[in-house]
């Protein structure tokens, strides 16, 4: 009799997860939404403050860099926690509540023109990244158990959409910055809203495990050998991710500047231009995504992450020679750009390799929440930390210094990928 009661009560289970699995491209197309907004909410931060410096306010790379941390550092300290309490309750509640936090940061940047004002705005932002991001993980984990090849190809349809919402956002974003300035942010900030709907009828199923077994699942997850032996390489490639998706790069390609460098003001009469350069962008980088997408179910993510990785001095090399590239020809700027592209793609298939092999530690049980968020914090900081890099180098050494970054994470987390011993795990 027990057996019996045991395989009916487990019915309801699996019949949800049935469900979830059928509603996950809901969930990527929400999530998809969810960075479309952070991405055109950035663009606009950085084209506002851009716009002001131009007008004569006091406003510089550094202060711009500065501003970036504050949504990263609210993501910081509430990530883990956010993603315990997705252990404990179901993670549904909480991705909604974050694109609704995205929504009230966004609307809230755009109605006043104080600095104060700025940073709460952004801390906003931050938090609802902090609800949403291990939650919607912690729900990918739990509707893929099991499918490790359904769940390689969602970590990279994750990563997909997250590009393509930075495309989308960078492109809306200086498109109604031009069309509506200010009100532009009232226009993302609908988008949070139509994305916390999607998550709401997507992720429908999801299911929590209690608050005594977040505990305990957070201290297992902290004794996981993955994550705390590749946590330093994930945070030079987050600080990598920090370095240029920070509106420091927004800012340094759309003032106008006394420089050699090719890339740096090249938008300065044309600042609405700075959201298809990320298009083209995301485009390159959304299309390794898609090929990972059916290379990585065939390959071990060990392997996925050190080809990643080794592309990424490769990208430097040719963005360099981009940036200095002012007394070249239009086709030796699209030759190198080919190039530096095909890298590109290659190094796009770290991320959703990591993110397989951390959900493949950790599974679905209590505490894949916790090891999200964990997962989250890495980005945060380094999020942070290539944002006041960003912020140092960029007024150091203008658009050369982000790559110059870039190069030295890169070496770095190659060097330490090596002695992580991740191939004997």
């Amino acid at each position: 009799m027990r057996g019996i009661r045991s395989q009916a009560e487990n019915v309801p289970d699996a019949a949800a997860m049935v469900s979830a699995r059928r509603r996950l491209p809901l969930v990527i197309v929400a999530n998809a939404l969810l960075r479309a907004g952070g991405g055109a909410g950035g663009i606009l931060v950085g084209l506002f403050l851009s716009d002001a410096a131009n007008r004569g306010a006091s406003v510089d790379a550094g202060l711009v860099g500065i501003l970036g941390t504050v949504s990263f550092g609210a993501e910081l300290f509430f990530s883990v926690p956010m993603g315990m309490l997705s252990d404990a309750v179901a993670p549904r509640g909480l991705m909604t509540a974050g694109a609704l936090l995205g929504a009230a940061g966004t609307q809230l940047f755009g109605i006043t023109s104080r600095t104060g004002v700025f940073f709460i705005s952004r801390a906003l932002e931050g938090l609802g990244v902090a609800a949403s991001g291990p939650a919607l993980l912690a729900h990918l984990t739990d509707a893929t158990d099991g499918f490790p090849a359904l769940r390689a190809r969602a970590m990279s349809f994750f990563e997909l959409s997250f590009l393509a919402g930075i495309a989308i956002g960078g492109v809306t974003g200086s498109q109604l910055w031009r069309m509506l300035n200010t009100g532009a942010f009232a226009a993302v900030a609908s988008g949070y809203i139509l994305s916390a709907g999607l998550l709401l009828f997507g992720a429908a199923g999801s299911r929590g495990h209690g608050g005594a077994a977040a505990i305990s699942g957070f201290r297992r997850a902290l004794r996981e050998p993955y994550l705390r032996r590749l946590a330093p390489i994930w945070l030079c490639v987050n600080t990598i991710v920090g370095l240029w998706l920070g509106p420091t790069l927004t800012f340094l390609m759309t003032q106008r500047a006394r420089s050699s460098q090719f890339l740096a003001g090249v938008f300065a009469d044309n600042p609405e231009r700075i959201g298809w350069m990320l298009l083209g962008y995301s485009l390159v980088f959304g299309a390794g995504l898609t090929a990972w997408s059916v290379v990585l179910p065939r390959m071990t993510p060990q392997r996925a992450l050190r080809i990643g990785l080794l592309a990424m001095p490769f990208v430097c090399a040719g963005l360099f020679l981009l940036n200095h590239s002012a007394s070249e020809s239009d086709a030796m700027r699209w030759g190198i750009g080919a190039v530096t592209a095909v890298f590109v793609m290659i190094e796009s298939g770290f991320t959703p390799a990591a993110l397989s092999l951390l959900a493949g530690a950790v599974g679905a049980s209590a505490g894949r929440g916790a090891a999200m968020g964990i997962y989250s914090v890495l980005l945060s900081i380094g999020a942070i930390a290539g944002s006041l890099l960003a912020a140092g180098l960029g007024k150091r050494f203008a658009v050369d210094g982000l790559i110059y970054g870039t190069l030295g994470l890169a070496l770095i987390a190659l060097v330490l990928l090596r002695r992580s011993g991740v191939d004997r795990l």
